[in-house]
């Protein structure tokens, strides 16, 4: 049976500066929780709609493997095979900006499209 989440947007991160300060921006402006995810020394949040306990959205700070990673939403898009779609975002005149990482019960990878925009291909276990 083929997987039903396969080209579906499974999450997105914002990561930014202050992870703290956003985290409560958006709180108040749209009523989110938090839920604090250690990250080794510091948190970063999954942001849950109110009385849901189901996060929907990640805010991270820019430290780390994240230092990098301009402040904007990240969508994460599930893939069957990650190697196969890098492989064919490279044909595509597209661009692979990480190298292939584990994340959570996964792996994936950042691109850029032809157009300059990125997202991240992520392939579950």
């Amino acid at each position: 049976m083929p997987n039903s989440n396969i080209g579906k947007i499974s999450w997105i991160d914002l990561t930014v500066s202050d992870a703290e300060s956003i985290k409560a921006f958006y709180q108040k402006v749209a009523g989110w929780t938090a839920e604090p995810v250690d990250m080794c020394g510091y948190n970063d949040y999954n942001m849950q709609p109110p009385g849901t306990g189901q996060p929907v959205a990640g805010i991270c700070h820019a430290r780390g493997e994240n230092a990098d990673i301009p402040p904007q939403w990240m969508i994460y898009i599930n893939v069957a095979d990650l190697d196969a779609s890098l492989a064919l975002c490279k044909e595509s005149n597209g661009e692979v900006l990480t190298p292939v990482e584990s994340a959570g019960e996964g792996r994936c990878a950042v691109i850029r499209d032809p157009a300059g925009a990125v997202c991240t291909l992520y392939e579950a276990h």
